[in-house]
């Protein structure tokens, strides 16, 4: 059994009901949507997102969910693909999880109309069932998200972001949606412990930062990690271990290594001494140091909470964001 098979053991038959009914929030009259919508549904990956929903919902709740537990599950997944399909037009990609992008076998224009089709019924959903409530939550996500994508933009093209920022930037880009999962799940059958749903925004916060942080690690690590090394440095991307390399670097060194990121970026060998130097300045050192810490105040909030099979699937939840090996 792999670590997700053992995570996902006591939600199994919620994930595969939430399975046909997120299959069937998607359904259009248009026969067109319909084969592409069946495409998206059969390319999907580890589904985290629903995962999170439904182990915090039973952790808190004595081990029950109720049909509003299915449709924060689906409006966040909803309205998360939407972000996905939007993401690879933006970056004029034309892959997604080893499959072809949507924009990649039906152009752009669908892939953008179809991201539209897919946040509109996310919205319905929860205003079909009166669900402000878990919406409030995912449009905050939404919102932030978008902020964080920009606000990395912008920084990129001066390559002065500080540590806080990098923080505020991997919060709203990554945290934010795995918060608003674990928030979700409390309030489909918590409504008015406004408490406790903070306390589950928080702790999905601190496992965004270190998943983030182990994603951004991978850039500096050899071996089939499903990301190739020294791409965040070719695309001009400040991560932690290279912001802690900056920040320990001599006036010399600062020099060549940001002119090293603004105009030799697209040389394998430059981007490997980049890598060299990160490693020698202890970047990787310190970025590990400081997921770990995120990882411990995570487990701090589960520590909260009665034992149960729940609490123990997102303690494993947890381990494994940090010990992945892509």
């Amino acid at each position: 059994m792999s670590v997700v098979q053992k995570i996902q053991s006591p939600i199994l038959k919620e994930m595969e009901l939430f399975e046909s009914k997120f299959h069937k929030s998607m359904s259009s009259k248009v026969a067109l949507l319909n084969r592409i919508t069946y495409y998206i549904v059969n390319r999907k990956g580890k589904q985290m997102r629903p995962m999170f929903v439904f182990l915090v919902a039973k952790m808190v709740n004595q081990g029950q969910v109720d049909e509003r537990t299915y449709r924060g599950a689906s409006v966040i997944e909803l309205i998360h693909t939407a972000t996905l399909v939007h993401d690879d037009v933006v970056d004029d990609s034309n892959e997604r999880r080893g499959f072809f992008s949507l924009n990649a076998l039906w152009k752009n224009k669908i892939a953008v109309l179809v991201g539209d089709y897919l946040l509109s019924k996310g919205l319905l959903l929860s205003i079909d069932n009166d669900d402000f409530d878990l919406l409030k939550i995912i449009s905050v996500a939404v919102r932030e998200m978008s902020e964080g994508e920009l606000l990395q933009i912008e920084k990129a093209r001066r390559l002065d972001i500080t540590e806080q920022v990098y923080y505020e930037i991997i919060r709203q880009k990554t945290a934010t949606l795995i918060a608003a999962c674990c928030a979700i799940g409390a309030a489909s059958v918590c409504k008015e412990d406004t408490q406790l749903i903070e306390r589950m925004r928080l702790f999905g916060q601190t496992i965004g930062m270190a998943f983030q942080i182990k994603d951004d690690l991978f850039d500096y690590t050899d071996g089939p990690i499903g990301k190739p090394t020294g791409i965040d440095i070719k695309e001009k991307k400040m991560t932690l271990p290279l912001i802690y390399a900056l920040n320990n670097s001599d006036a010399k060194e600062k020099k060549w290594l940001i002119n090293s990121i603004k105009n030799h970026n697209t040389d394998k060998k430059r981007v490997k001494e980049i890598i060299a130097f990160v490693k020698d300045k202890k970047g990787l050192q310190y970025a590990t140091q400081v997921m770990v810490e995120y990882q411990k105040q995570a487990l701090d909030i589960l520590n909260q909470f009665d034992d149960s099979i729940y609490k123990e699937s997102l303690k494993d939840m947890v381990n494994y964001v940090i010990e992945r090996k892509k």
